[in-house]
């Protein structure tokens, strides 16, 4: 029989609604029955495309006298942690304060009042490894519980206190310059000058630091900054850790050399790397970079596209039962399809071999350069790049057919912010019409399903037929984020309103007043054992750090004090942070970067349009100039743009420029040259 998460939208919960567990989802109805039976809550939080969250399942939840102890001696409840990031936030502190590391699966042991006292994350089904065994685990917390509450309370008031602790956001001083450099001197010790990203394996992406390294080499163009990442880009890209056939990137690399990924795929890690390869094609001209940025967001508007415009959350790894099974591939697969001379050609060039490079069969990279392949093979370049171009078509074509990774619909406001700012960039760098319908579809869809009275929800599903659960900081200020990015692509006032209302919510609703920064939960949120407040960024930018960012961004377009202090306070306040740790302040440093620049802020005044206006948006936004801001209007028609547009006329009828900081502006300019000029004086 089904449990209560068979009445769920989130498809992890879902994915536990036969388990013989008596699963709660998180809510009320569990917490009362904990404090009327005083039993401890069992909380276990994953997300549908962890591998070891699947594991865990088959191994203890599905089994039947694992849970029979589950169900006797304790209340079980079971999260989503995307749908959920205060309470994975909160528990993850605690688990990591007990043990020393986290992970997903998460398995922590609460009071009925939802204080955690003992915890870990996947625990086998026997003792191996010297990890005790979930059946041990269960029994020895519930004899404690029962034997020893005194202990009990104390080490959860004791984890309470740890996890309650913050650090103060309200220190006075000024912005350093030096910070970034000594950020980069850090993040360099740990460079791998061979294979790229940082040293050692496993290799993340991580996206937000080399786009930090990008705005540093923009604003001090130090020596190798760029080269770096150049090779990091060129390495995942040419890795397995890229598909080469559909497009898109898996999570990350097991290994140092970006060859066998966890294969998930991740809404945001494609969003955060779409933009950084766009950034790396406009600084360099290569289209090498562009095809990456296209192939991944046509894998976006093919796979994880909602017909309503809403973005899906993520692949699993898995399919068939087996990781990574629906991307491998051997030699008679190969030339099965693509025939024995062309398939010979394909697995050279893309490392499929007998006995494979992973478990067997092989996974598509390309080890050695086209170019030294064709000379192998006695092929003019170009003769292969058609060949290999046509083999992976009928191949993705032919892979079609298999059974494909599950896929989580759901539809998270926060990961939307991040893809939609991703399509926004993209359609007017490389002028795609239909990525700017997709964002444009995105933002309407997101306004109409999961914003009511001007608040965010934080996620939406078909099944469901309407958003839930109260957005989280993050989802203010990633959505305010790829607002202002459709803004600048299509300067419609309605964008940058919502952006600008958003962030006023998160001033209003996220404000902590007493320590400087903004809470994860607003003030009228379902009230938990502690607020949470995060401030490293992990895999995606915390909501402080994009806060901070999005808030720089609307002083520039406002003029406005009450946008920028917050924002310098916190940045002030985590620069040693920064130097020290810079690899999980990624993100501040960007932040940091744009406030140290300062931002040009930009008018164009005249018919959007209208062809001289164009060749001014042109030079504006198609190099990579990310310590700017630009808007563009017709005099006459400034109503809801930002207060840069406003008492800029345009000289002698003609199309307009003002280039200016701090609102001080220069002497207006009236061509496209005049302008490039006066932003590379």
């Amino acid at each position: 029989m089904a449990n209560r998460l068979a009445h769920e939208s989130s498809p992890y919960l879902l994915q536990h609604a036969n388990n013989p567990v008596d699963w709660y989802p998180w809510g009320e109805e569990a917490l009362a029955r904990a404090t009327a039976e005083d039993k401890p809550i069992f909380l276990s939080i994953g997300y549908s495309a962890c591998h070891w969250c699947h594991v865990m399942e088959h191994e203890s939840f599905e089994n039947e006298r694992t849970a029979t102890i589950m169900n006797q001696e304790f209340i079980n409840i079971k999260v989503d942690r995307e749908e959920r990031p205060d309470l994975d936030s909160i528990y993850m502190d605690a688990v990591v304060a007990m043990t020393g590391h986290g992970g997903w699966p998460m398995s922590v042991f609460l009071t009925p009042q939802g204080v955690p006292f003992y915890g870990g994350t996947y625990f086998p089904p026997t003792p191996r490894h010297g990890m005790p065994s979930f059946e041990q685990v269960l029994v020895g917390v519930a004899n404690t519980y029962k034997t020893n509450r005194t202990g009990v309370d104390q080490n959860g008031r004791a984890l309470l206190a740890r996890i309650n602790a913050t650090l103060p956001l309200q220190t006075e001083g000024s912005l350093d310059p030096a910070v970034p450099e000594l950020a980069l001197q850090a993040l360099s010790r740990n460079f791998d000058r061979v294979e790229g990203g940082m040293s050692g394996a496993p290799k993340f992406p991580q996206p937000m630091t080399y786009d930090f390294m990008l705005r540093s080499y923009v604003r001090s163009r130090r020596s190798g900054t760029l080269e770096f990442v150049e090779l990091t880009l060129r390495k995942m890209a040419l890795g397995g850790m890229y598909d080469q056939l559909g497009g898109g990137f898996h999570r990350y690399s097991v290994d140092a050399k970006w060859l066998v990924p966890h294969f998930e795929k991740m809404l945001y890690d494609n969003a955060l790397l779409a933009r950084l390869y766009l950034h790396v094609y406009q600084l360099t001209g290569n289209t090498f970079y562009r095809r990456i940025v296209e192939e991944t967001l046509d894998y976006v508007a093919r796979e994880m596209t909602d017909p309503a415009g809403g973005f899906y959350s993520t692949q699993d790894a898995d399919s068939e039962g087996e990781e990574g099974k629906f991307f491998l591939w051997t030699p008679e697969e190969i030339k099965a399809v693509l025939g024995p001379q062309t398939g010979e050609i394909f697995c050279k060039a893309y490392d499929v071999r007998p006995g494979g490079n992973f478990e067997g069969r092989s996974i598509l990279n390309v080890p050695v350069p086209f170019g030294e392949v064709a000379q192998q093979l006695d092929l003019s370049l170009d003769e292969l790049l058609k060949t290999l171009a046509a083999g992976r078509i009928k191949l993705f074509e032919h892979r079609e057919q298999r059974i494909k990774p599950g896929r989580d619909e759901k539809i998270l406001t926060a990961w939307n912010g991040l893809m939609l700012a991703a399509f926004a960039e993209a359609a007017r760098v490389l002028q795609r019409a239909d990525y700017l319908n997709l964002a444009i579809n995105n933002a309407e869809f997101v306004l109409s399903t999961m914003e009511k009275d001007g608040r965010l929800f934080r996620t939406w599903k078909a099944e469901l037929g309407q958003a839930k659960l109260a957005g989280y900081l993050e989802d203010y200020a990633f959505y305010a984020d790829g607002l202002l990015a459709l803004y600048q692509s299509t300067f419609n006032p309605r964008w940058f309103q919502k952006a600008r209302a958003f962030m006023d919510v998160v001033l209003e609703h996220f404000d902590d007043s007493q320590n400087g920064g903004f809470f994860d939960t607003a003030d009228d949120h379902e009230q938990l054992v502690t607020r949470p407040k995060s401030l490293q960024d992990n895999a995606t930018p915390c909501g402080n750090s994009m806060a901070v960012k999005v808030l720089l961004m609307l002083a520039a377009y406002t003029g406005q004090a009450r946008y920028e202090e917050p924002a310098q306070r916190a940045l002030v306040a985590l620069q040693p942070a920064m130097t020290q740790y810079p690899a999980a302040f990624a993100q501040w440093l960007g932040a940091l970067e744009f406030a140290l620049a300062p931002p040009q802020e930009v008018a164009v005044m005249g018919q959007p349009d209208a062809a001289d206006v164009q060749a001014m948006l042109h030079v504006l936004l198609e190099p990579y100039r990310p310590n700017q801001v630009v808007a563009a209007v017709a005099p006459d028609r400034i109503v809801g743009h930002p207060a840069l547009v406003e008492n800029r006329p345009m000289q002698e009828g003609r199309a307009t420029a003002y280039v200016c900081q701090r609102f001080t502006c220069q002497r207006p300019v009236t061509t496209a040259a005049a302008l490039k000029g006066l932003l590379e004086s």
